[in-house]
């Protein structure tokens, strides 16, 4: 039985019982009881019996009065919060929670205390304890009670993100790995408002409210988590948290996070997918603008510029910003709109450095970057055009002009050493594989076995490759481009990289029909996964098995076929009438 009755001058059980034992006249007992306990009312006993005579327990009657009154009671609770001055309305608040918190563990009252605490914004100390220590209570209470418990308590509200934090890298890596290959729908496409609707970003949103010292904590683990696994998708997570409170206008926290504006102006690039003149002089504005003493700021500016949504942006806009050159006749090195692309790619790539060793200073970029490598990648543009021109003049008109087949060294050196220069080349790869660039891709593919950190083999790369390559999928009849493309880039890395293995047989579910059967055949034994392989692999490899078993044709259509076969009767031509 409930004691907090009793504390409250409420008979329950316990009582009725007493009352039971000790009486002489047991009916006459129950009866005061009643009349004693029940709802008092004198219109009401008269129409108890009323009830009576329809078969209506006196049970279920004070069951929905009782329920009746709750309602009530919750919606002035829910009014007392709002009206009067503030003062006031929290005293209110705190009298009825000292009188209804012995009730806490009682089920029909619990919603009562609860809404009380949730309206309090400061809870007693010594009742945010006794809360925290009983797990129902706990479980039952709202989130605005349990963001007072959280924030002097960094241990369990760990506990309460970490499972959404491994749901949301779980979800990242799901739809890079996802079987639905597309050039138009990639891991890209989402816009940064869709994306921020989702279920975790929403969680912690709610989780956070408008306190600045459990986002602190978020933000934290959040560093901690990227230092510790490497993996950029926090980076995302961190950015997409920010603009989620600035989406629902939690100038609290927005005020506060020296991050916000850059942020902001950030997202509206990512919507784009290009960052345009007069954004890239904000952005430039937000940099210049870190002042002494204020360095670590460029910490958390560097994570939100890791976010690998922000990579492809800076990434797009820089081989765009190239294209344009070009046309211009103008170096990289005499564009400050490219100038300050660069410089946001190197804090970005260069985040858990700085994080890490927690020295707070923009990397220095290196000239050769600017004055060798991004020319070389303007000619292998030149390149493309010279051709292309070459291709379409009459025949008589043509240059002895084949396309180039080697890469100069230095491409590839750039690329193994460079993590800048190795990013800009693997999106400049891309994009001539979204334009079925044919020739330059194959003429590049080498360049990508060795790169800085095995960037070609990384998830998100592979996943553009891939959903790339849907477009020159002809291709994949030709013995030349499959030996390349499997042979001499897929398949040196599979052994040792299982996410390749998964990429390839990706890949080859989509467009098994496209390869040549026995370079099909010699690339199902290559790809034929060990003990080591993990389930998603070898899950992989069967879905691709039972493919190409349903294409094989049967043994007895096999032997029927040749008798099937009539010798044709020849026809004249209207030359030899």
């Amino acid at each position: 039985m409930y004691a907090g009755l009793q504390e409250l001058g409420v008979a329950n059980g316990e009582d009725l019982k007493e009352t039971l034992t000790n009486c002489t006249e047991p009916l006459k007992a129950i009866e005061q009881f009643q009349t004693e306990n029940g709802v008092l009312l004198p219109s009401l006993q008269s129409a108890l019996p009323f009830l009576d005579l329809h078969g209506t327990p006196r049970l279920e009657f004070h069951q929905s009065v009782f329920d009746e009154l709750r309602e009530k009671l919750l919606e002035r609770v829910s009014a007392i919060a709002l009206e009067g001055k503030v003062e006031e309305r929290y005293k209110k608040l705190e009298d009825l929670l000292e009188k209804s918190f012995s009730l806490v563990k009682m089920p029909s009252i619990q919603p009562v205390v609860m809404c009380v605490m949730k309206h309090l914004p400061k809870v007693p100390e010594k009742k945010l304890k006794l809360v925290m220590a009983d797990k129902d209570l706990y479980k039952a209470c709202a989130v605005e009670v349990k963001r007072q418990i959280w924030q002097d308590n960094q241990a369990l509200f760990g506990d309460e993100v970490s499972p959404l934090l491994k749901q949301y890298i779980l979800e990242k890596e799901n739809i890079l790995f996802s079987n639905d290959i597309s050039v138009l729908h990639n891991f890209f496409s989402p816009s940064p408002k869709t994306r921020r609707q989702g279920e975790v970003v929403q969680k912690l949103t709610q989780m956070i409210g408008k306190n600045v010292k459990l986002y602190d904590m978020v933000l934290q683990f959040l560093r901690t988590l990227f230092l510790r696994t490497r993996n950029v998708h926090y980076c995302t997570l961190r950015a997409e948290l920010l603009m989620s409170l600035h989406d629902l206008e939690i100038s609290e926290i927005c005020t506060v996070d020296p991050c916000h504006k850059f942020t902001w102006c950030l997202d509206a690039c990512i919507r784009e997918k290009f960052v345009d003149n007069k954004r890239a002089r904000e952005l430039q504005g937000f940099l210049d603008g870190v002042k002494k003493g204020q360095e670590q700021v460029l910490g958390d500016l560097s994570m939100i510029l890791c976010d690998p949504f922000a990579i492809n942006t800076l990434a797009l806009s820089t081989i765009r910003h190239l294209q344009d050159l070009v046309g211009q006749d103008t170096l990289p090195r005499e564009s400050p709109d490219l100038l300050l692309l660069l410089r946001m790619l190197s804090l970005g790539q260069g985040a858990w450095d700085m994080i890490d060793s927690q020295v707070f200073k923009e990397p220095k970029m290196e000239a050769e970057l600017i004055t060798k490598f991004l020319p070389m990648l303007m000619s292998f543009v030149v390149d493309d055009y010279t051709f292309n021109v070459d291709q379409k003049l009459p025949s008589e008109e043509k240059g002895p002009i084949p396309y180039p087949s080697t890469i100069p060294e230095a491409f590839t050196k750039f690329l193994q050493e460079n993590k800048i220069a190795c990013e800009i080349g693997l999106y400049y790869i891309l994009h001539i594989t979204k334009q079925r660039n044919k020739n330059a891709f194959l003429r590049l593919l080498p360049a990508l076995v060795e790169t800085f950190s095995d960037l070609a083999f990384s998830d998100i790369f592979l996943h553009l490759l891939t959903g790339n390559l849907t477009l020159l999928g002809d291709e994949f009849a030709l013995e030349e481009f499959c030996t390349s493309l499997f042979d001499g880039f897929f398949l040196t890395a599979c052994s040792r990289k299982e996410n390749v293995h998964r990429h390839v047989l990706r890949l080859l579910l989509h467009l098994h029909h496209k390869v040549a059967p026995a370079k099909l055949e010699s690339l199902q034994k290559a790809l034929e996964p060990t003990k080591q392989s993990g389930e998603a692999v070898k899950e992989l490899y069967n879905q691709l098995t039972e493919k190409l078993e349903l294409r094989k044709p049967s043994p007895a259509e096999v032997t029927e076929t040749p008798s099937m076969e009539l010798p044709l009767p020849t026809v004249p031509t209207p030359a030899s009438r």
